[in-house]
């Protein structure tokens, strides 16, 4: 079972966390302006990088909080847990 660092309790095993997918897609500003194949690109299209890779999650069955993670694709290693709000810390893959 993988570990998973959740940045206010601490590590605790993966069947406690939530994935939320990619990190850092914002909402966009006037949804009903978009055309369907905007909307689309927004709701479903994700990128899908071999290597590190920035994800939410949630620690579900702990403090119930939402956080950031970079994680490498290829080996599921986690570089760097950070809080929402914060910037992307750099990370060597």
């Amino acid at each position: 079972m993988q570990l998973i660092p959740c940045p206010w309790c601490g590590p605790r095993e993966e069947a406690e966390f939530h994935y939320g997918g990619q990190a850092h897609v914002a909402y966009p500003e006037d949804p009903s302006a978009l055309t369907d194949e905007e909307w689309a690109q927004y709701v479903f299209f994700r990128e899908n990088p071999s290597g590190p890779f920035a994800e939410r999650w949630s620690h579900n069955a702990g403090c119930r909080r939402w956080f950031n993670a970079v994680r490498d694709t290829r080996t599921h290693d986690l570089l760097a847990v950070y809080r929402v709000g914060e910037p992307m810390p750099e990370v060597i893959a």
